[in-house]
C-alpha cells in the first residue's frame, strides 16, 4: 500500500511538472481611436515620486541597497509633502507644452499614493493623510491635461509576491502569485473606477508574470475601460513599446514611447545632474521622427514641490513648441528614417525636415530622392532656404546665419500625401565599409546581425552578439590605412557597455587608443592624437547583457 501511494504521488507530482501552461487568453482589441489620440499627443510628462524622496535615492531599487528594508518600508511614517499642489505639477506640464501625466501611483516598493483599500501601506497612512492620485486626476481635468497612471507589475513589499528586494532578486520562501495577482486586479480596478477614464495604464518589470498573466490583466481593464490604452509591462504583449532611458529606433507598424529622465535619476535626487535645453529637445524631436512618444520624467523633491530649475527647462521646451509644435503634435515619423544629421515628421501633404546637426564645412544637406512633388518650402525658423529636388535627391542649402542650434527647421509642402510615401533609409557613407569584418560571437550565428553591420552606414542595421554575454569583441580590416582623430559610435539598444576600449593594430600586437565606461546610443570620442591604421576593433570588457551595435565610424578633424 505505502509503496502505491509513493508511485501515485510520484505520478501526480511529474503530471504536475509537465503540465501545459496556461493557456493566452483571447485579447480583448485595443480602441484604434484611443490609440491615435494617445499617438497624436506625442509628449507627456512622467512622474516618480514617495517618501523614498526623503533619501534622495532611487524609488523602488534603493530598497534593500542603499536603504535597509526596514528603513525604506518606514519612510512613509515621515513622509509629509505640505508644499505638494496638483495644480502647479498640471501647470508645469502645460507650460512644457506636454499633453499627458502618468504618475507612479505604486512603484516596486509597494507604497501606494492613493486611498487604496487593499493595503494599509499607502499615502493615507503618512502624516499627509491627502489623496495623492485623487487630486493629481482632478487637476488635470480642469486644467485638460489626459491622466494616467503607472502601477508596478511586481512588488517587493507584498508578502504575496515571490522576489523581494534587493532589486527583486530575493526569492521568498513563501509566496502565492495567484493571490498577488487578485491584489493587483483589486487595485487596478480601484484606479480604474475611482480616478478615470485613465488615458493610459503604464505597468512595469513583470518579472514573474507571464504573458497569459498579463493578458488577463489587460483583458480585465478593457472590460472595466472598453479605451484604456497599455503598455508593454504586464507579461503581455499590450498596445505600445517602451524603450527606456534612449529613443527608440524607427518604428511606424507598432506604437512606443520612450520614458526618460530629464535629470539621471528616476526620483529626486540631490543635484542630480540635468540635460540641457538641446538634449531634451533633439530628443523630443528625434523620438517623433521616429514615430514615436516621449514621457519625460521629473521627480518632485520632499515637500511635494518640482524643482525650479526643472520648471525652468520645460517652460523653455513649452516655448520652443508655442512656434513649432505643429512638427510635432498630430504627426507620424517619416518618410525619411532618423539619422544623425536630420529627421522628418509628416502630416497630411506636408513634411517637417529638422535639421539637428550640419556637416561640418557643408552648406547644404542632400536626402534621398523623394517619390512626390514638392509644391513649396519654407525656412520655419526664420531666413531663407533653397531647395533643389532632382533624379539625385532633395538638396536643401540654409545660409550658415539662418541656422540653428538646436533645430533648423524645414517645412515641405507636396503635391500628394506625405502619409503614402514609404520609409526611405538614409545610409551614410563609412570609411570602413567594405573592410573585412569580423566578431567574437554574432547572434544565432545569423548574417542579419553580421559584423558587417556595424560599418554599413545604415542606422537601422545591427551586430549582435548572443544574449547574456558580457564581453566581445568587433573589428574591421581595411584594404588601406586610414588616419583618424576620434570616433563614433552608436549603440543599438539603450547603454548595456559599461567598459570598453578602442585598439588599433600595430603588427601582432593590439594598441589602445582610448578607454571608457559607457557608450549609449550616441558616443563620440574625445580628440586624439591623429592614429593611423588598417585594423580596428571595439573590445567590449564588461556589458549587463549581449552587447548591440548599429554603428562605428571614424571622424578625422584635420
Amino acid at each position: 500500500m505505502k509503496r502505491t501511494i509513493v508511485l501515485l504521488a510520484f505520478l501526480s507530482a511529474a503530471a504536475w511538472l509537465t503540465a501545459a501552461p496556461e493557456p493566452l487568453p483571447s485579447p480583448i482589441p485595443v480602441d484604434e481611436a484611443a490609440v491615435k489620440k494617445w499617438r497624436d499627443a506625442r509628449f507627456g510628462m512622467f512622474i516618480h515620486w514617495g517618501p523614498v524622496s526623503l533619501k534622495g535615492t532611487e524609488i523602488g531599487w534603493s530598497r534593500g541597497n542603499q536603504v535597509p528594508v526596514e528603513e525604506y518600508d518606514s519612510l512613509y511614517k515621515k513622509f509629509d509633502p505640505v508644499k505638494f499642489n496638483a495644480d502647479e505639477w498640471v501647470g508645469v506640464a502645460k507650460a512644457a507644452g506636454m499633453k499627458y501625466i502618468v504618475l507612479t501611483t505604486k512603484h516596486h516598493d509597494g507604497f501606494c499614493l492613493w486611498d487604496t483599500k487593499e493595503t494599509g501601506h499607502n499615502i493615507m497612512n503618512s502624516p499627509f493623510k491627502r489623496d495623492v492620485v485623487k487630486e493629481l486626476a482632478e487637476a488635470c481635468k480642469k486644467q485638460g491635461i489626459a491622466f494616467g497612471t503607472y502601477y508596478s507589475t511586481c512588488d517587493w513589499y507584498h508578502p504575496d509576491f515571490p522576489v523581494t528586494s534587493p532589486g527583486g532578486k530575493t526569492v521568498r520562501p513563501v509566496s502565492n502569485l495567484d493571490r498577488y495577482t487578485d491584489y493587483l486586479k483589486a487595485q487596478v480596478t480601484e484606479l480604474l473606477t475611482q480616478y478615470g477614464p485613465l488615458f493610459t495604464l503604464w505597468f512595469d518589470v513583470p518579472q514573474k508574470f507571464d504573458a497569459a498573466r498579463g493578458q488577463g490583466i489587460i483583458n480585465m481593464a478593457r472590460k472595466i475601460q472598453p479605451d484604456i490604452v497599455i503598455n508593454n509591462r504586464t507579461g503581455a504583449k499590450g498596445d505600445y513599446d517602451t524603450p527606456e532611458q534612449h529613443i527608440g529606433g524607427f518604428q511606424i507598424d507598432r506604437p512606443w514611447e520612450t520614458c526618460m529622465t530629464i535629470c539621471n535619476q528616476w526620483a529626486w535626487k540631490p543635484n542630480d545632474s540635468m540635460k540641457s535645453l538641446k538634449q531634451c529637445l533633439q530628443t523630443l524631436i528625434q523620438t517623433n521622427g521616429g514615430d514615436g512618444n516621449l514621457l519625460f520624467n521629473v521627480g518632485p523633491e520632499p515637500t511635494g514641490v518640482i524643482e525650479a530649475r526643472q520648471i525652468e527647462r520645460l517652460k523653455e521646451m513649452g516655448a520652443w513648441l508655442d512656434k513649432y509644435g505643429a512638427s510635432i503634435y498630430g504627426t507620424r515619423g517619416g518618410p525619411y528614417k532618423p539619422t544623425k544629421t536630420f529627421v522628418t515628421t509628416r502630416k497630411g501633404n506636408t513634411i517637417y525636415l529638422h535639421i539637428l546637426k550640419w556637416p561640418e564645412g557643408a552648406d547644404s544637406i542632400m536626402l534621398p530622392p523623394l517619390p512626390a512633388k514638392i509644391t513649396r518650402s519654407k525656412l520655419l525658423t526664420g531666413g531663407t532656404v533653397s531647395v533643389d529636388q532632382s533624379d539625385a535627391g532633395v538638396k536643401v542649402t540654409v545660409p550658415a546665419s539662418d541656422r540653428q542650434d538646436i533645430d533648423t527647421l524645414v517645412q515641405l509642402d507636396l503635391a500628394g500625401s506625405a502619409m503614402d510615401i514609404e520609409p526611405i533609409t538614409v545610409t551614410g557613407k563609412n570609411p570602413l565599409a567594405g573592410g573585412k569584418a569580423s566578431a567574437s560571437n554574432v547572434f544565432g550565428n545569423k548574417e542579419e546581425f553580421g559584423a558587417a553591420k556595424a560599418f554599413d552606414g545604415n542606422p537601422d542595421s545591427r551586430w549582435a552578439a548572443d544574449a547574456g554575454l558580457t564581453s566581445a569583441w568587433l573589428e574591421v580590416v581595411l584594404a588601406k590605412p586610414v588616419t583618424f582623430t576620434g570616433f563614433e559610435i552608436e549603440e543599438a539598444s539603450g547603454s548595456r557597455v559599461k567598459e570598453f576600449e578602442f585598439q588599433v593594430k600595430e603588427g601582432d600586437a593590439w594598441k589602445t587608443v582610448l578607454t571608457g565606461k559607457k557608450i549609449g546610443p550616441d558616443f563620440t570620442s574625445a580628440r586624439f592624437p591623429a592614429v593611423t591604421a588598417d585594423t580596428v576593433r571595439l573590445n567590449i570588457l564588461k556589458s549587463t547583457d549581449g552587447p548591440t551595435i548599429s554603428e562605428i565610424r571614424l571622424t578625422n578633424d584635420k
